[in-house]
């Protein structure tokens, strides 16, 4: 399968990664990476760990820095619902509602977790073509809202067999589909960074999100 475009929505707090961005070959980074780090420790930092992406299934050039990130920056802290934290996943929608959703439920997920006062934080949107074998994540045990057990049992069993990702009906906006990818390579460089968000936080919900540059916020179902 193939989208023309898909969405993603990130925080805005990560900087590019010159490795990801220049003209070295991938199967060059990790002995790059292993010499810079030795005048600068904090690059590996940036860089993620570059083992769980294999030499061919990397990308490199303009924008690479923005889908390596998600395939290098894992931990078991961080499990979703295709991942139990030891291989990173690219989600994405098939339209901007599925973003959205997706990304305020887990913004929710988190304040709520630290107990944060009413405040704000940023998001940008990510635009490209993706595309690739999929396995089939419409069962309902994989969608179940809050357990996310099945997903990650299925994800594994579907990454070793050789799919790309998986595609499954949107949780949060039932209307559309979502795709989590298992590789970068996946991804169709260059990807777009197109409108930038505020997400508001009453210190219970999600209530409202600002697009950069428009006059007024909208309200969050």
């Amino acid at each position: 399968m193939r989208w023309p475009v898909s969405h993603r929505i990130i925080r805005t707090i990560y900087p590019p990664v010159d490795l990801f961005e220049d003209i070295a070959p991938p199967e060059d980074w990790d002995l790059l990476a292993a010499a810079e780090a030795r005048t600068n420790p904090r690059v590996l930092d940036a860089i993620g760990d570059l083992s769980l992406v294999p030499a061919h299934r990397r990308v490199g050039g303009p924008t690479a820095s923005l889908a390596m990130a998600a395939f290098t920056h894992v931990s078991p802290d961080r499990k979703s619902r295709f991942s139990d934290g030891t291989h990173g996943v690219w989600y994405c929608g098939d339209r901007f509602e599925v973003a959205l959703a997706e990304t305020a439920h887990h913004f929710e997920r988190f304040m709520r977790a630290t107990a944060e006062p009413p405040g704000a934080a940023d998001f940008r949107e990510l635009v490209c073509a993706v595309g690739g074998g999929m396995a089939d994540g419409s069962a309902p045990p994989l969608l179940d809202p809050d357990d996310w057990t099945a997903g990650q049992a299925f994800s594994r069993a579907a990454r070793a067999g050789g799919a790309d990702g998986v595609l499954y009906p949107s949780v949060r906006f039932p209307a559309g589909h979502a795709l989590a990818l298992f590789w970068p390579d996946r991804l169709e460089l260059p990807i777009a960074q197109a409108r930038q968000f505020r997400y508001g936080w009453d210190g219970r919900r999600m209530h409202r999100y600002l697009v950069h540059g428009a006059r007024a916020w909208t309200p969050f179902p």
